[in-house]
């Protein structure tokens, strides 16, 4: 029974491992398209959110993506996970302008946001979205980076893989090349070129940085809780392992007269 025990606490502790430590995808699932892998402060069992880099990619999901693109998920308090302070976040939220009501005359109006605001979308609805887009709508990027293969890996391919088709490749109006988009035409033209935003901390803002700071931002607001999850996490291996061990010498000392 102790026996049984002790290599059922391991085996706890070896596969809570594994899903801390979880395989990278590297490849577009249906075409086989080979997404490069990048180094990413978050990936590992001690993988954290780098905050200048987040705060980075906030600055170029606002002055670039937020035209477009919702992050519905996200409250501007939430900022505070990235090293924001609450007067940086007034001053964030109280640039938007929310629709709220009714009113006591049954009307709705706008207001100056609040912390406890969700970012807003740029456009009142799915349709609105779509009409404005020659008929596809932008995807809400909170969770982006959980809901494609590759994860953050294929948003910084997908913003940097822009180019010039291949002779006798067909693009319809609208549509652009993108090598390592499925099919190779993506509806939203490349995003980000050199220098697009001015760094606030003076970083030189090339194409590659701001696709690795929005990759980084990005994996933030799909997982903000995957910090304090890989520090429980370590915690409940830890505990496993030595209370594999006290299995092991209950075990030793138990049968120590049978030996």
């Amino acid at each position: 029974m102790m026996r049984t025990a002790a290599f059922g606490a391991l085996a706890a502790a070896f596969a809570l491992t594994a899903l801390l430590a979880a395989p990278r995808g590297l490849s577009a699932a249906e075409e086989g398209i080979e997404i490069p892998e990048q180094e990413w402060s978050f990936h590992g069992i001690f993988g954290y959110y780098d905050r200048a880099a987040a705060q980075r990619g906030l600055q170029v999901y606002r002055e670039v993506c937020s035209g477009c693109h919702s992050l519905d998920y996200i409250a501007f308090r939430n900022l505070a996970d990235l090293g924001y302070s609450e007067d940086e976040i007034k001053a964030f939220s109280a640039q938007a302008m929310i629709t709220d009501g009714p009113d006591n005359t049954g009307e709705m109006f706008e207001r100056e946001g609040r912390a406890s605001d969700y970012f807003p979308s740029p456009f009142p609805n799915a349709q609105a979205a779509a009409a404005a887009n020659n008929g596809a709508a932008p995807p809400d990027l909170s969770l982006m980076a959980k809901a494609r293969f590759g994860g953050a890996d294929y948003i910084y391919a997908l913003l940097t893989g822009y180019e010039e088709p291949p002779a006798g490749f067909e693009l319809l109006d609208g549509q652009n090349y993108n090598k390592y988009f499925s099919g190779h035409r993506i509806a939203m033209a490349q995003p980000l070129y050199d220098d697009s935003v001015t760094y606030a901390d003076g970083t030189e803002a090339s194409l590659e940085q701001m696709a690795h700071d929005v990759s980084v931002f990005l994996a933030w607001t799909a997982e903000p809780e995957m910090e304090q999850r890989k520090r429980a996490g370590i915690k409940v291996i830890l505990f496993l392992i030595v209370l594999t061990g006290l299995f092991y010498a209950v075990k030793r000392k138990v049968w120590s007269d049978l030996h």
